[in-house]
């Protein structure tokens, strides 16, 4: 079942509630480490204006969309995974395996993923 704003896990890091180890912040994009990583580099970057899904801010904000991609990038530098190649991942939706719904990205690297 969808969060709701209040109880938005993703808006209570954002707001600082929730601590996360952080690795980006910026007045559109905060970037954290996943606490249960699936990769070398596993970071959840989040817009900090809540929309439940990539879909939704794709359709309300595309440059909120652009500015995750292009963090995303930056980070990828970052984190030396550039060259060797990263993954961008999102789930729309609890049945594509959403399980916090507030939009985010996950930046994947630093091992093969095929």
């Amino acid at each position: 079942m969808p969060y709701t704003l209040d109880d938005c896990l993703f808006c209570k890091i954002v707001s600082g509630t929730i601590p996360a180890d952080e690795v980006h912040r910026d007045d559109h994009v905060v970037a954290f480490r996943d606490i249960t990583p699936k990769a070398p580099t596993h970071i959840l970057l989040v817009p900090t204006t809540h929309y439940p899904n990539v879909a939704e801010l794709a359709a309300d904000d595309p440059h909120g969309l652009a500015a995750l991609v292009v963090t995303a990038r930056a980070l990828a530098e970052q984190e030396g995974i550039d060259r060797s190649g990263y993954r961008l991942l999102t789930n729309t939706g609890a049945g594509a395996g959403q399980t916090v719904f507030h939009a985010h990205l996950h930046l994947l690297g630093g091992r093969s993923m095929s």
